[in-house]
């Protein structure tokens, strides 16, 4: 495994496993599926509803608490000062465990400074080891940055070969953020798995088009979270550390961006009304 380092020194896998769209019900035999392939980091949220799952799974896996990484999210109804810290206590029960490795506001809307102020204190208090955001665009990831008291170590946005975020990745950068992708295959669209230019990159190293789409974020220094409920897959996923993009493979990844989220923008209204009713 290779990992990062956070701008507060904690040590990040830079492959991890997601559990977005795993119903509690299965995630618990995914999440164990997933450390016996060897994924140490565990990547959830409250809006998930599968955090006591992955509590469960943390509990059996017989793996040593500090050798893995969890990452949990807080949704937009849990926003503010007072409800963040509730349900920050809330999280921390289900996943049945002392401290949190990873802790990012989900979204960057309702009172998302007082939720940071919230994560602030815990981390101060030690039971968060390192704090961040995630879907932050760059202008409100700066804002952030220039105003909070704990810098935030990552940033998780949509991130894959069509939509490589180089300008964010950029500001990201000049701020010490960690760079962290969701969708890494962009959940299948436009025929993400025979793109024939991931397909061709592949072949050369005997790999899929998945693996060497996980392989061309991590070489970019983006920490990837890919999800699924096959073991098989998992052990795909995970088998990206035995092969080395060339510079031209990587330039011809690199001409697969086309800038924009295959998902949902911010800027739609629409979108904004309908992420922000969800109380």
């Amino acid at each position: 495994m290779e990992f990062v380092t956070l701008n507060n020194g904690v040590k990040m896998p830079i492959l991890g496993y997601g559990v977005y769209q795993v119903s509690n019900e299965e995630c618990e035999r995914c999440v164990l599926d997933a450390i016996s392939v060897g994924y140490r980091s565990i990547d959830t949220a409250q809006a998930y509803g599968n955090e006591e799952a992955v509590g469960n799974a943390v509990k059996k896996c017989g793996v040593p608490r500090d050798e893995l990484f969890i990452t949990t999210k807080v949704w937009i109804s849990n926003g503010g000062y007072e409800n963040a810290k509730k349900s920050l206590e809330e999280s921390l029960k289900k996943l049945q465990t002392d401290y949190i490795d990873l802790v990012l506001i989900h979204q960057p809307f309702n009172d998302y400074y007082g939720t940071y102020r919230a994560m602030e204190e815990a981390y101060k208090a030690g039971w968060l080891k390192a704090i961040g955001v995630s879907n932050f665009y760059p202008d409100r990831l700066v804002d952030l940055c220039q105003f909070v008291e704990v810098k935030p170590a990552i940033n998780q946005v949509e991130t894959h070969v069509f939509q490589q975020q180089k300008k964010a990745h950029e500001y990201m950068e000049k701020y010490e953020v960690q760079h962290e992708s969701w969708g890494p295959f962009a959940e299948g669209r436009k025929d993400f798995f025979t793109n024939p230019v991931l397909m061709e990159i592949g072949k050369k190293y005997n790999k899929s088009a998945a693996q060497a789409a996980l392989r061309f974020l991590i070489q970019s220094n983006v920490v990837v979270i890919p999800k699924s409920t096959h073991k098989e897959r998992m052990e795909q996923n995970f088998n990206v550390f035995d092969f080395t993009l060339n510079a031209e493979d990587m330039s011809a990844i690199q001409k697969l961006d086309e800038c924009e989220s295959l998902f949902f923008s911010h800027y739609d209204p629409a979108m904004v009304e309908m992420l922000t009713s969800r109380h």
